[in-house]
């Protein structure tokens, strides 16, 4: 009798604890962080069965399906959900699953638009308004969706190719299947931004090998134009607010290193280091830090 009601108690937690992972997708995890939202479960879990719960959870299965893309190199968060496979009287809160890297691409077919690595000047030079609503805009925006893709990224602004027009597109879906998700914003603001803020890991495709903890506001309200010039009020929120201010920090001149604390700076600084040596080797001494 007593086993049944451990079992029952248990059966009742895990419900409950299968919830509480869902709406863990509320919880944003950028550029390659992987979160370790399991610590949380684990403290409520051991309260009620104490030492079992270490014990025994090596008896679970955790599956974690990753339904947004890793920003790291160029994209911005992901949210995990979470699906609990019961064995006997065991929980094995939520483990990572292997996080597809996004990447350099090199030469991208249809396009002769290449990622620019810092400290490329450009990455600092001023950005332009556009003011020419053409076809030649059209097609930047469609070879840097390209770009994007090819990166494996979620977004990408105009200065990352060498462009320094104040263009950037994203989809927060990561997806070229999904291409109702995709936004191209030209001449973008933002007009009004939450005084809340959060810290996640974010990373960049113009900094290789490297990722850093910046804050961010949790909500953005931003005016811009479309590829037509006709302008655009959106409010964004959560994970689409991070990659719209991460893309939009390249338009002012901003990158993601400049928002490193010093702790995250010195952890940085020597692949930095390695990524200036570099440019001055193939391009010389013209470069921006």
């Amino acid at each position: 009798a007593q086993r049944r009601a451990n079992l029952h108690a248990l059966t009742v937690t895990a419900a409950s604890l299968s919830s509480l992972l869902m709406l863990s997708s509320a919880i944003p995890r950028v550029h390659g962080l992987r979160t370790a939202f399991a610590h949380a479960p684990s403290m409520l879990l051991g309260r009620v069965f104490g030492d079992r719960l270490a014990e025994s959870r090596r008896n679970f299965q955790t599956v974690e399906a990753l339904n947004r893309p890793d920003l790291r190199h160029g994209r911005t968060a992901v949210s995990p959900t979470f699906e609990l496979k019961q064995r006997g009287l065991s929980i094995l809160c939520a483990s990572e699953a292997p996080v597809e890297e996004e990447i350099d691409p090199g030469a991208v077919e249809g396009t002769d638009l290449r990622v620019l690595k810092y400290p490329h000047p450009k990455l600092r030079a001023p950005d332009e308004e556009v003011t020419e609503f053409d076809d030649e805009l059209k097609q930047t925006v469609k070879e840097m969706f390209l770009i994007m893709y090819a990166s494996k990224g979620v977004g990408l602004a105009a200065p990352q190719v060498g462009i320094n027009k104040k263009i950037m597109v994203f989809n927060p879906e990561g997806d070229k299947k999904k291409w109702l998700q995709e936004v191209a914003l030209i001449n973008p603001t933002i007009v009004a931004q939450s005084e809340g803020t959060d810290v996640e890991i974010e990373a960049c495709l113009s900094f290789p090998e490297m990722q850093g903890k910046v804050r961010r506001s949790k909500w953005i309200k931003v005016e811009a134009q479309d590829v037509k010039g006709k302008k655009i009020k959106k409010k964004y929120t959560g994970w689409e607010a991070r990659v719209f201010q991460h893309e939009y920090d390249h338009l002012e001149g901003t990158v993601y290193i400049d928002r490193l604390d010093e702790e995250g700076r010195n952890e940085v600084q020597p692949v930095l280091d390695e990524l200036i040596e570099a440019y001055k080797a193939e391009y010389g001494d013209d470069f921006a830090l």
